[in-house]
This record gives structure tokens, sequence and C-alpha cells, in this order.
């Protein structure tokens, strides 16, 4: 029997070109492939978190902690020297926050691709399962061999499916981890920001505006840990 190579999402498929061409066989082979066709736009979720990695911005804040620190040193007002601390403190926590921001999207992005690859993988199963399906109705009755594969193939589908959506669960939580420490880091510039124009001004309300911006960050980076 003649046979062709079908190649999708990079998995390599035999069938026979009689029974694709059965409308039975296709009829089994749309109704298995369902699954994996709703999680057809995994590839997108990868370039998309991608390019949210690559433009993600970042803002120098070396020059505005040096500024805060040299007026500090000139100045004879003893809370310019807290403003210069609390900016060294930030500094800090953002660069903590930027970290774990970085790393938890990385880690989405895998885990993406594995659920991609863990779709891919369903979907071969499902055609060789179609395909058996059509070999046993044009037979009329299954062999025990055939049986036997049939319910091996049902039991990897169940398996390789299970697995695939909890790479998803698991590509969606980090993903959001990386946001809100990403929403951190950015109530951390702003209170550098913030402390800076209170050092170079002298005046004080701005460095207590600055010290809210740093708690809600503070709030962020907890919530990020505990994974809320």
């Amino acid at each position: 029997m003649a046979r062709r190579r079908d190649h999708t999402y990079g998995a390599a498929f035999y069938a026979s070109d009689q029974l694709i061409t059965d409308s039975g066989a296709l009829s089994r082979i749309d109704k298995h492939c369902v699954p994996y066709a709703a999680h057809g736009s995994a590839l997108n979720g990868i370039a998309n978190l991608a390019v949210y990695r690559m433009e993600e911005p970042e803002v120098p804040l070396e020059h505005l902690h040096e500024e805060a620190h040299h007026s500090a040193e000139h100045s004879r007002e003893r809370w310019i020297s807290w403003v210069a601390l609390s900016t060294a403190i930030l500094a800090v926590l953002a660069a903590i926050a930027g970290l774990l921001s970085g790393r938890h999207v990385n880690e989405a992005m895998m885990n993406q691709i594995e659920a991609s690859d863990q779709w891919s993988y369903y979907q071969a199963k499902s055609i060789k399962a179609s395909l058996l399906d059509a070999k046993i109705s044009l037979a009329g009755t299954p062999t025990e061999s055939d049986q036997s594969k049939r319910d091996r193939y049902e039991k990897e589908q169940e398996e390789i499916k299970s697995e695939a959506e909890q790479k998803e669960a698991a590509a969606k939580s980090n993903f959001h981890k990386h946001e809100v420490f990403a929403g951190g880091v950015t109530m951390f510039q702003i209170a550098i920001a913030i402390a800076a124009i209170s050092a170079l001004t002298r005046r004080r309300p701005f460095w207590i505006v600055s010290l809210v911006f740093g708690a809600v960050g503070c709030i962020f980076l907890v919530l990020a840990a505990i994974g809320r």
C-alpha cells in the first residue's frame, strides 16, 4: 500500500492514502485533533512572550541615585542623608524585583514551548488512533492486536493532554508573577526618581511620596513572592 509522509509542527506521520481519503477516517481525524486545534495559538504565545521580554523598558536610575548621594554629602539637613539611604535601599529592591521578573518570564517561555511540544505529540497520537480506527472499520472486526493498540493510544493521549495542560498552567502562573514583579520594579523606579527630586529641591514632601511608592513596590514584591 502506497504511503506518504505528512509534517505538522515538526511531527512526522505516515498515513495511508486510501485511509486518508475515506470519509469516516477524515471525520475521526477531525474529532481526535480538536483538542490540539484549540491550542493552536501556543506558538503565538511564545512569540508574544519573547517580544514582551525584548521590549520591556529598562530605565537607568544610577545617575539619580548618585545625585541623591551628592546632595546628601553637601547638605547640612539631616533628613537628606535618610533620603540617600532610602534611595540605596530602593535601588537594591528594584534590582531584586527585576531579576525575579526576568527569571519568571524565561520560565513562562520554557513552559509554553514544552506545552506546544506536548500538543504536537498529542496530535501525532490522535492521527495514529484515527488511522487505526479507519483500518478497523474497513476490516469489519478488530483483531486483538488492533484493540490493544487502540486502548494504548487512548491512554497515552490522556496522559499527554494532562501534561500539556499542566505546562500551560505553569506558563500562565510564571507570566503572572513576571507581571507583578515588573510592576514592583516600576514602583521602585518611580520612588527613586522622586527621592532624587526631593534631595535636589530640598523639599521633604517629595521624599514622603517616594516612600509611599517604595511601599507599594514592596507590596508588589510580596504578592509576587506568595503567588498572588
